[in-house]
């Protein structure tokens, strides 16, 4: 069975209204061509680099309906998803931090919902290896009635919600590696037994107050929220060890039916909002990494969501790594930037820091 890879045009389309970077227009603070980091053009031109390559060859190109209503109610209250939808018919708006958005965004944050919603349940049902979904916008720090950071609903809590209502599955197991806090996921899920969530993130980054070692989950979800703050600068060595000494334990320890991945590509080491220099290796490395867990512990069935990542010219590199991994395709696209973001040089000093910090996460688990 091949990988499939859910994408949509119209994905591409959502607009981010009069914003220069993170900031409002307005002022003196000067409009800027591209307004939000959150551009379609990471999303476009990864899509774009797997068809020059022929990698779509190895692939299975789908689409899928948008969420429905219901899909959404399942983690969103009725008075948020109503105040969406009006602001959208109306002509656009923003709702919570730093989520603008145009004419339709209802429908497009609907449509990439779907998009996530018909991946997860693609897997689940066995008509395919595993999946990627080119979700935008992205979802995983959208809370369910506190939109923030780009995202408008939370995609993957959709997804699964959705596939625990069809029947589905009953254990899932979301890793995050998206330069900032999964707080959106953690939210939705924080009180449950039934859904792990497990954040590797650069400490402090965005949000500054969410996604602390400490924060365990609540209730019958006490141990079912692992949070992993990194120092900036923790690099390829550092992510595979974050990986392999408390990501990976502690997802095959809890036994999900599936693994799904937030998977961002912005503690890549030119993104304007992160500072973690890794590098398109380091995304292939750790895709082998969950491929070769979720062979063991739940049949191989994984999904990858796509979250951030705002470097235009690596995304697509990154992301290339991540789906030629995954379909076990033998055809490449050789990283340009290998020489520019070499493995960062060893510096003992720094290493013994890194060795520390996640010495003494293990040590608390």
């Amino acid at each position: 069975m091949p990988t499939g890879f859910f994408w949509d045009e119209r994905c591409f389309w959502h607009g981010g209204g009069n914003y220069a970077g993170m900031l409002p227009v307005g002022g003196l603070v000067q409009p800027l061509d591209g307004g939000l980091p959150e551009s379609p053009e990471t999303k476009r031109r990864l899509k774009n680099l797997i068809e020059v390559t022929r990698l779509t060859r190895d692939l299975d190109l789908r689409g899928a309906d948008s969420a429905s209503r219901a899909d959404l109610l399942r983690v969103h209250p009725v008075h948020y998803l109503d105040e969406f939808k009006a602001l959208s018919d109306a002509g656009g708006g923003e709702l919570g931090r730093r989520t603008p958005f145009g004419p339709g965004g209802y429908e497009l944050a609907a449509l990439s919902a779907g998009l996530a919603k018909t991946a997860l349940a693609a897997v689940l049902r066995g008509d395919l290896d595993n999946a990627y979904a080119l979700s935008r916008p992205p979802g995983h720090h959208c809370l369910p009635d506190f939109p923030n950071g780009f995202c408008l609903l939370n995609n993957i809590g959709i997804a699964i919600e959705a596939a625990r209502a069809a029947g589905l599955a009953q254990r899932f197991a979301v890793l995050d590696w998206d330069v900032h806090h999964g707080n959106g996921t953690e939210a939705v899920f924080y009180d449950r037994a039934d859904v792990l969530t497990v954040s590797i993130h650069q400490d402090r980054n965005y949000p500054m107050d969410t996604g602390a070692f400490a924060d365990r989950g609540t209730g019958a979800g006490v141990g079912c929220n692992l949070n992993i703050p990194l120092p900036p600068g923790t690099g390829h060595k550092g992510y595979l060890a974050a990986m392999g000494r408390i990501a990976l334990p502690a997802i095959r320890a809890f036994a999900p039916d599936v693994l799904i991945i937030a998977c961002g590509y912005d503690a890549a080491a030119n993104d304007p909002l992160g500072r973690m220099l890794a590098t398109a290796d380091t995304f292939a490395q750790m895709t082998r990494q969950v491929m070769d867990l979720a062979r063991d512990i739940c049949g191989g069935k994984l999904l990858m969501v796509h979250e951030g990542g705002y470097s235009e010219t690596y995304v697509p590199f990154c992301g290339h790594a991540v789906l030629q991994q995954m379909s076990g395709s033998a055809i490449t696209a050789p990283d340009p930037f290998a020489e520019v973001f070499p493995l960062r040089q060893p510096d003992a000093g720094f290493d013994a820091y890194l060795d520390g910090v996640i010495s003494d996460m293990v040590a608390a688990l």
